[in-house]
């Protein structure tokens, strides 16, 4: 087993011996190969490559044995999320302990051996298929409520399960709706050489092995810019600060409306509810709750993917003999 492609001896390594690492492992998976970057956030550091694959970005996420799973505060509730609960919990007329009922909503803590990966670093959409707008699938009626539409000064048109216009400067992205089933997708990802991440993969590229319930503490971090609960309108091109890349180079597990599929028998989902708790008006703690590394997966009823909620990141299992 090539023990460089795992954490603490890929951590270790100088910059020239992981530059050859690196570009042996473009060479081997057919990618290009941009170069070294590091990525330091909430306490985790990793100086990584990142490679272009199909206009994708890779990043190279080391292998590692780590604790998955919560079943208690490492370090505890800061005081604006212990209030925010406490603040719901008199609103329900319910005496709750913070630390049981958040239990409730976390994997078992666990121990995994994770491999080394190659990582797509951003989300993308299923059920979507970009086209042109002269597109002969587009039908007249379509076109007719897009027409009616781009005379007003809104930038997207959702047409359900048909088509979907959204103003681009001065031109319009279309896309067209496609029904997928869940265990179709993997096989015609699989087809591609690409891979989902199971749940116990997804948890570490999340959380990096954190102990804390989310990657950056116990509580809610209040003074981050958080999508749902923030005005953007004065800046709208800048991400939300849990959309930034984490201490792997990712953009993952930022808003709970996007469930990322993971690898299983059934269609099975992290990072997200779909938006259910922020819906329901619960606030931002319980909120952002299932973007963290430790919660449940959640096993979907249905087997069709749904193009508004669900979303998915390739990924390459590394082979770690020589």
């Amino acid at each position: 087993m090539n023990e460089r492609l795992f954490r603490t001896q890929f951590n270790q390594m100088d910059t020239t011996e992981k530059q050859a690492l690196m570009e042996s492992l473009a060479a081997r998976y057919d990618m290009t190969f941009l170069g070294l970057h590091t990525f330091d956030r909430w306490g985790q550091s990793c100086t990584t490559g990142i490679f272009k694959k199909d206009g994708r970005e890779f990043v190279f996420v080391p292998g590692d044995t780590v604790t998955l799973g919560w079943e208690q505060f490492a370090v505890g509730l800061n005081q604006e999320s212990r209030e925010e609960l406490e603040y719901l919990f008199r609103e329900w007329e319910m005496a709750r302990d913070p630390e049981a009922m958040i239990r409730e909503s976390m994997a078992p803590v666990r121990q995994v051996a994770i491999g080394p990966m190659l990582v797509g670093r951003e989300l993308e959409e299923i059920n979507w298929e970009p086209v042109k707008l002269e597109d002969p699938r587009l039908r007249s009626e379509w076109l007719e409520d897009f027409r009616q539409f781009a005379l007003t000064d809104r930038d997207s048109l959702t047409l359900a399960g048909r088509a979907r216009f959204e103003r681009d400067s001065d031109s319009w992205q279309v896309s067209l709706y496609h029904e997928v089933d869940y265990l179709d997708f993997q096989n015609r990802l699989q087809k591609q050489g690409f891979s989902l991440p199971t749940a116990d993969e997804w948890a570490y590229l999340c959380g990096g092995g954190c102990r804390t319930l989310f990657p950056w503490g116990d509580g809610l971090d209040y003074s981050m810019h958080l999508h749902w609960f923030e005005d953007m309108d004065e800046d709208e091109n800048r991400p939300y600060d849990m959309e930034d890349p984490n201490f792997f180079g990712l953009s993952i597990a930022y808003d709970p409306y996007m469930r990322e599929v993971v690898q299983a028998d059934r269609l099975t989902t992290c990072g997200g509810d779909g938006g259910c708790n922020i819906c329901g008006g619960l606030g931002p703690f319980l909120g952002f709750l299932p973007c963290s590394p430790h919660c449940k997966p959640e096993v979907q009823e249905d087997k069709e993917l749904n193009g508004d909620y669900d979303f998915y990141r390739p990924i390459i299992r590394v082979e770690t003999h020589d």
